[in-house]
């Protein structure tokens, strides 16, 4: 190939890669928008709090990150311990532990403490997040009619019949804010089921925000309406003097390690399933974790919500064809150029097409399927952790359900207390490659397991020798069987050999 030909294939494939970059940021723009707000609104706080964490985590994190396809920005799994943050210590105590949690999170990505978060039970994080989702539905079910969500779970809970009880002797402004929000669900689902197949990177979300919207303004409905500022920089909030002094307060500690530990686990697992979705390159957790303290400490100090790396975002990201890491980065200039120039659009949207957006997002957290699957693959420890989790953070709160989840998984460790090691051996050559797993693979070795697969090499064929495993958990097993199943559709062949029926039940060959 000449070097004119290669010039010109090389600005061919730049060519490419910038218009699907493209089109792949305004494919999250269209979803983050209305998920930023929605969040912040669970959150207690006003919607552009949740906005300047989205820019923030576009335009930031976005440049700095490990994992160049995941998008940041607010994030339901943090929405109900921010809302206990602000409803008890109030919206200046955001910026003191934001700052803590960030650096906690720097700090633990210099130390290369990354694949450590990854080692959470995969119960516990998918129990946390169900926990959540219930949380999210039952209060955002009350702003479906106008109304603020109670002090807690529980009451929300309970507060539920009686509200749609009630709902005919609510009044006019009750009763239209219900239709618009069961419009605003119907629309969402029904596009999302029905919608045709050239338009099908147009998310469910902005349809359920634009049904919504031009319903309560064609028949002039009066319903609450999304509140924004003139200006977005007049809602960048520097922590003042009184609330610097908070953070030597033991309780916001205790909230920022939490909000830290949160994050961080649910942004690593994130980018796990973000790199199950390509082909291109893999995510450096440390790097990661830096940047995403880096973004949090940057949100602290604009007086914005906690951030994390979010599933749904990188998932309409990667499905939208992106390439690098500016289809991120551009999603926030868009939500920027947006909010700074037209931020009366905003002020159109009734809160309760935003309600309908986070009940829908709430009950798809409860993923039954998943506890079935751990049920099914893995038996009922797992989905007693997972169970266990969920009930403990609807109960009480999101840290003590962790907290509680993480013990349960303790509870797995019990029967190979006496030989918990895991040794691995590796070898390779010009063409194949050979794993052998001796011991007990848990979660407290998963950190291992996982630097050696990384660095096996993908190529030829991979001899995977479980003959000397005596154990492997749910943790180790998924890890695994994504390891195995990425490299198959590499091209790669994969020979496991040794495993008993046990093993060849969670290990498919």
């Amino acid at each position: 190939m000449t070097t004119a030909s290669t010039t010109s294939a090389t600005s061919g494939a730049g060519s490419r890669t910038i218009v699907r970059d493209f089109t792949a940021s305004i494919v999250v723009f269209l979803v983050a928008m209305p998920l930023c707000m929605g969040i912040a609104i669970a959150s207690g706080a006003p919607p552009e709090k949740g906005l300047i964490t989205g820019i923030i985590g576009g335009i930031v994190v976005g440049a700095l990150a490990g994992s160049p396809l995941q998008v940041s920005g607010p994030a339901a799994g943090l929405a109900v311990i921010v809302f206990e943050l602000i409803r008890d210590h109030g919206l200046t105590a955001l910026g003191p532990v934001l700052i803590l949690a960030g650096a906690i999170q720097v700090l633990a990505g210099v130390l290369r403490l990354g694949g450590w978060f990854r080692a959470i039970s995969p119960a516990v994080v998918h129990g946390m997040l169900a926990g959540i989702g219930v949380l999210i539905v039952a209060g955002q079910f009350h702003v479906l009619f106008d109304a603020k969500p109670l002090a807690n779970g529980v009451e929300n809970l309970v507060a539920a019949p009686g509200r749609v009880l009630g709902l005919g002797a609510g009044g006019a402004a009750v009763q239209q804010a219900a239709l618009v929000g069961v419009f605003s669900i119907i629309a969402m689902l029904g596009w999302e089921k029905f919608r045709p197949k050239a338009l099908r990177l147009v998310p469910g979300a902005l349809i359920a925000v634009l049904a919504g919207t031009f319903l309560a303004a064609g028949l002039s409905l009066g319903v609450t309406r999304v509140e924004v500022p003139a200006s977005i920089f007049a809602a960048v909030v520097p922590p003042s003097g009184d609330a610097l002094s908070m953070f030597f307060n033991p309780t916001i500690i205790t909230l920022a390690i939490a909000i830290a530990f949160i994050a961080s686990a649910e942004t690593l697992l994130s980018a796990a399933a973000v790199d199950r979705m390509h082909d291109g390159v893999r995510t450096k957790y440390d790097k990661e974790l830096r940047a995403q303290g880096i973004g949090n400490m940057l949100c602290g100090f604009a007086g914005a919500l906690p951030m994390t790396g979010v599933i749904v975002r990188s998932s309409a990201n990667v499905q939208a064809g992106a390439m690098t890491r500016m289809s991120t980065i551009l999603h926030g200039v868009w939500i920027l150029a947006l909010v700074a120039l037209a931020p009366w659009l905003l002020r159109q949207i009734p809160m309760a097409a935003l309600a309908a957006i986070l009940v829908v997002t709430g009950f798809r957290l409860i993923s039954l399927k998943h506890v079935r699957h751990l049920l099914h693959q893995y038996g009922p420890m797992p989905a007693a952790i997972w169970a266990g989790t969920l009930i403990m953070v609807v109960a009480t709160d999101l840290l003590t359900g962790v907290l509680v989840g993480m013990a349960l998984s303790l509870v797995e460790l019990i029967p190979h207390i006496r030989r918990a090691k895991l040794n691995i051996e590796q070898s390779a050559d010009e063409e194949n490659s050979s794993l052998t797993l001796n011991g007990t693979a848990t979660f407290v070795s998963l950190p291992k397991l996982s630097a050696a697969l990384e660095s096996t090499p993908a190529r030829g064929t991979v001899k995977l020798n479980l003959e000397s495993l005596a154990h492997i958990d749910h943790t180790c097993a998924e890890m695994l069987n994504d390891w195995v199943q990425r490299i198959r559709d590499a091209g790669v062949k994969v020979e496991m050999s040794g495993a008993n029926e046990k093993l060849r039940r969670l290990v498919p060959a």
